[in-house]
């Protein structure tokens, strides 16, 4: 692992990010959009954000490594830890921590992850026709 800067990841994360934004208050009407869709893109936002910064050996380990991080967030707000970490409801770090288990959440989590990793391989498997 080396820190090293990636403007084209860092324009992905931007536009996910957007992405995100819009989901959240223009579409946020649309159930489907905004229940699921939302999840399964947010663990596509944390991999690109760290391959903004960071020079990854490993993009399997490090969708897993964010795959367990979005569980041990959903997990932690089974236990209601915005609340115990002191932070008010309607804060922003309440509203990134989330206040809601759902199992659902956690599929949509694996589901994004499954959908970077296949994506990558495909990537990867391109890459490597080609130079051949």
């Amino acid at each position: 692992m080396k820190f090293k800067f990636s403007l084209k990841y860092f324009l992905l994360t931007l536009l996910i990010f957007l992405v995100e934004v819009l989901i959240a208050t223009v579409l946020k009407n649309i159930f489907f959009i905004r229940a699921y869709l939302g999840d399964v893109i947010v663990v596509m936002l944390l991999y690109t954000l760290i391959k903004s910064f960071i020079e990854v050996n490993s993009n399997q380990k490090l969708i897993l490594g964010i795959l367990i991080f979005s569980f041990l967030i959903e997990g932690g707000q089974y236990f209601n830890i915005a609340e115990k970490l002191g932070f008010r409801k309607g804060s922003l770090m309440y509203i990134v921590i989330g206040n809601s288990f759902s199992w659902i959440d956690m599929l949509c989590y694996a589901v994004g992850c499954l959908f970077l990793f296949i994506f990558i391989r495909m990537k990867t498997s391109k890459s490597l026709a080609s130079i051949s």
